[in-house]
Order: structure tokens, then C-alpha cells, then sequence
């Protein structure tokens, strides 16, 4: 990403140097030939580190903290340089976000610093773009400001369940007019930056989830890595089904809209009370299998 960043950069001082003029100093260049300086610390003196800060507010440790991360600030601010393009302006609003993670950041909690401290450097980094861009500004009543938040959201619900998200159908659900629905539209599509777009490739949420919550950064974070663990674990359990138990598993039990008796016994040629019987087998083994998850 850096390469193809300074790919620009380079043309204009080839064309300085043809022209014999004064080569510009740049400025992000510089800065990062400082933060290469600093070595990457191993998960292990990162530990430490962070310890020495979460139990007696060390500052030296802290400042290693910081400094060793700092290269993980210009990596995640390059992803919004397309939306934002002063890159300094967001290497110093993420810096803010590193410098809050390293004060919040409890290393006994299992979370690795550098997940944690990247919730906190994007939500800086947005929060800025967001603050410096217009629609922002012009969604200043209740009913604008709740559409900004939510209707990305809605449309997705909706899709999800086979609706398509039509503006009357949005007005209803929001409780605004269907005219602020069109309008808002408007603005989304004609805007600088996409909110829909995933804020990381391993992901699915978006900025509009990002500015949108409310939630404490540090329960997010924790949610996120449990329902990882336990979607491996769903992985694993299926593995030990066979076929039909794997079909019931699927699109029954978990499923969001779980085919009926009936339509599963004519899949398989057996009876409505069979595929009951099947269902109460797999979900006892389930239990059994995720007896710290699952509640009866």
C-alpha cells in the first residue's frame, strides 16, 4: 500500500529533478523513515509493556507502547486516504486513538493490544472524517440525524429477509417521511466517502456500524472475539454429523428461517416425528458440547 501511495510522489520529483527546481519536502516520508527507527516488539515485551502500564501507569513503558504501534496508525489511516486526503491529518487523529487504547487497555483480558488499539485508532479516524464532512453538517434534525445511523441498516434488514427496501417501506419502519427517505438517498449516493464499504478486509462491518454504535469499544472488541470462538466451534461440531444431521443442524436449528417438519422429512423420505427426533438429538449433543455457551 505504501509503495502504490508514493508511486505519485515519485513522478513529481523525477519531473523537480528534469526541471532542476527545488525537490518539495515531504513531509509524510520524513515521518516515517522516524517511525522505522523503532522496532516492532515481539508479543512477549509487549506484555510486559502493557503490564507495567495497566497495573502502575508507567510512563516510559507506555511511550514504548505508543511508539512501537505507531507504524499500525499510517497502515489503517492509508485505507481512508481516498476519503480523506490530508493522510497527516489522519496519522494524528489515529495517534489520539493509540494513545487512548494504551491507557485503556487491560492485557489480562486476552485481547491482543494491536486488535484493541485498532477499534480505537478507526473510530479517531472516522470520527474526524466525519466531523469534517458535509452531510454530516446538514443532518441536523432528529429525523436526518436518525436516518444518517440507521438507514444503511434498515436496507440490509430488509434485503436479508427477501424485502426489497423501497423509500415508503423505510419511512414506515423509521417513522419519517417517505420525501427524508429519497432525499437522505441522495445524499448517500452522491457522497465522498462509501459508508456501506467494510472498514477492514476480514469483516463485514462498515463505518456506518463504526460511527453508529454507542457501545464501549472494549465490549466490542470482546463480543467480536467470542463469536469467533464459537463459530470454529459450531465448525467443529459439524464435522461430526452425518449428512441429515448436518441438513437438520443447518437449516432447522440454526438457521434464521428454519425449513418445517415436513419439508425436511420429504427431503429425506422419513416422518415429521423422525426429523423431530433427530432435531431433539442434535440439539442434546449441542447442549452437551457447549455447556459453557449455551443456556437450557
Amino acid at each position: 500500500m505504501l509503495d502504490e501511495f508514493f508511486e505519485e510522489r515519485e513522478v513529481e520529483k523525477k519531473k523537480s529533478e528534469e526541471e532542476r527546481l527545488p525537490i518539495p519536502f515531504d513531509p509524510l516520508r520524513k515521518y516515517l523513515q522516524e517511525i522505522a527507527r523503532h522496532p516492532v516488539l515481539s508479543k512477549e515485551e509487549e506484555f510486559k509493556l502493557a503490564e507495567r502500564v495497566y497495573k502502575y501507569r508507567d510512563k516510559e513503558a507506555a511511550q514504548k507502547l505508543v511508539i512501537s504501534n505507531l507504524r499500525l496508525v499510517v497502515k489503517i489511516a492509508l485505507e481512508y486516504y481516498n476519503a480523506y486526503q490530508n493522510i497527516l491529518d489522519l496519522i494524528q487523529e489515529g495517534n489520539v486513538g493509540l494513545l487512548h487504547a494504551v491507557k485503556k487497555y487491560n492485557p489480562y483480558k486476552g485481547t491482543k493490544f494491536s486488535t484493541y488499539a485498532s477499534f480505537w485508532i478507526r473510530a479517531y479516524i472516522l470520527k474526524y472524517i466525519m466531523e469534517s464532512w458535509s452531510l454530516v453538517k446538514v443532518g441536523t434534525t432528529q429525523s436526518q440525524r436518525k436516518l444518517f445511523y440507521k438507514l444503511n441498516k434498515e436496507k440490509q434488514r430488509l434485503e436479508a429477509l427477501g424485502i426489497f427496501p423501497a423509500p415508503k417501506l423505510l419511512a414506515s419502519s423509521l417513522d419519517v417521511k417517505e420525501e427524508e427517505i429519497e432525499d437522505m438517498g441522495k445524499r448517500l449516493a452522491h457522497s465522498d466517502i462509501s459508508l456501506e464499504t467494510p472498514i477492514n478486509d476480514e469483516g463485514t462491518d462498515t463505518m456506518m456500524d463504526l460511527i453508529g454504535t454507542e457501545d464501549n469499544i472494549e465490549e466490542k472488541v470482546a463480543e467480536k472475539e467470542e463469536k469467533e470462538i464459537f463459530q470454529r466451534k459450531v465448525e467443529e461440531f459439524k464435522k461430526h454429523l452425518t449428512e441429515k444431521e448436518r441438513f437438520i443442524f443447518e437449516y432447522r436449528i440454526i438457521a434464521d428461517e428454519p425449513l418445517t417438519l415436513q419439508e425436511i422429512g420429504e427431503r429425506f423420505n422419513i416422518s415429521r416425528e423422525r426429523v423431530r427426533q433427530i432435531e431433539n438429538r442434535i440439539i442434546k449433543r449441542f447442549k452437551d458440547a457447549f455447556k459453557d455457551q449455551v443456556r437450557s
